[in-house]
C-alpha cells in the first residue's frame, strides 16, 4: 500500500475488492494523503450526530483536514441497505460512495456539476 493511503476495516465483514488507491489518485491526485475507515452503524451514528447533528448512521462521511489530507468513514451496513435503491451492487455502491466522498474532500458541494463528475469517474471504475 502507498504511504499516503490507508484502509482500516473496523467491521467484521469483508471489504469489497476495489482499486481504492487508483481511485484516490484519479480523484485527489497521488500526493493527497487519504485514509478510508469502514465503521459500524453505531460509530457512524455517533459521528453523524456529532458533526452533522443527524441522529442516524450515514453511508459515508468525509473529513477534509487540509488541502492535502483527509479521511473518509464508510458504514458498510448502511451502504448494504441502500445499494439496491441506487440500482448498484454493494461493491459498485461502495465505489460510488468513495468517489462521492473524495469529491467532497476536494471541496465540491452537492450540485449538478458534482453529479456529472461522479458519473464520469464512476464509469471509469464500473461503479
Amino acid at each position: 500500500m502507498e504511504e499516503n493511503f490507508s484502509i482500516l476495516n473496523l467491521t467484521k465483514g469483508k471489504l469489497p475488492r476495489l482499486p481504492f488507491a487508483v481511485m484516490k489518485d484519479t480523484v485527489l491526485g497521488p500526493k493527497y494523503c487519504l485514509s478510508i475507515v469502514f465503521i459500524s452503524e453505531k460509530r457512524s451514528r455517533e459521528l453523524n450526530k456529532t458533526y452533522r447533528q443527524k441522529n442516524k448512521p450515514a453511508n459515508i462521511l468525509s473529513f477534509p483536514y487540509d488541502k492535502k489530507n483527509g479521511e473518509i468513514f464508510i458504514c458498510m451496513a448502511t451502504a448494504k441497505k441502500q445499494a439496491s435503491d441506487f440500482d448498484r451492487t454493494l461493491t459498485q455502491f461502495i465505489g460510488f460512495l468513495v468517489i462521492h466522498g473524495m469529491l467532497h474532500l476536494k471541496g465540491m458541494q452537492h450540485s449538478s456539476t458534482m453529479e456529472k463528475r461522479e458519473v464520469e469517474i464512476s464509469k471509469k471504475f464500473n461503479c
